[in-house]
């Protein structure tokens, strides 16, 4: 199985800001987020035999804290989108164009200076053909839009139903890898969302 994580919550995510690719650590709740998924997965026998992570702290800390001394594989392809301009921009009040871009991402192209979502759609869908031969378990630990994006590109039928879908800290999507095919992937759990 694969299974595809966004890292534990920062003071960033607690105060709205859009974080992008700025590197800021967990703060305690995601370290508690990280901590329960850590012990979810132990609770279920799951083993992993392969982690992934975004180069970002915050989520390779995520994966640290959940696989305990496991080996990570940092993969710039897992990074969250690219923000530019709009990176650190107080999502409690945006920009016009933000606010229009994600009230519908489908039908709204990225603002300019940002990263087209068709990009992170092409990045991490790059990274899943890559590891889809692989067995055993798969831990990819990495961001919102960049999850959304791998999620998109296992689902070409979510015509970009995605995009608009809230994914929490920590939340855990979990795909079947068999025979070189990795399956539809499936909401698991969210974990420390209250």
């Amino acid at each position: 199985m694969i299974y595809i994580i966004r890292h534990g919550q920062t003071e960033l995510n607690n105060a709205h800001v859009l974080q992008g690719r700025s590197d800021y650590p967990l703060n305690e709740k995601g370290i508690v987020q990280a901590r329960e998924v850590g012990q979810w997965f132990t609770d279920q026998g799951i083993v992993f035999s392969y982690v992934y992570s975004s180069p970002l702290g915050r989520a390779v800390q995520t994966a640290e804290l959940i696989t305990k001394e496991r080996s990570i594989v940092i993969d710039d392809r897992l990074i969250e989108m690219d923000y530019g301009p709009y990176e650190g921009m107080d999502l409690e009040n945006p920009a016009p164009e933000i606010t229009t871009f994600f009230s519908d991402f489908v039908n709204n192209p990225a603002p300019e200076g940002m990263e087209p979502l068709s990009g992170v759609v092409q990045r991490t869908g790059v990274f899943l053909e890559d590891i889809k031969g692989l067995s055993g378990n798969i831990l990819i630990s990495t961001h919102a839009i960049a999850m959304k994006g791998a999620l998109e590109y296992l689902t070409p039928s979510s015509n970009g139903s995605y995009w608009s879908k809230y994914i929490g800290n920590c939340a855990v999507y979990a795909a079947s890898n068999i025979d070189g095919q990795i399956g539809v992937p499936e909401e698991v759990k969210i974990f420390g969302q209250n």
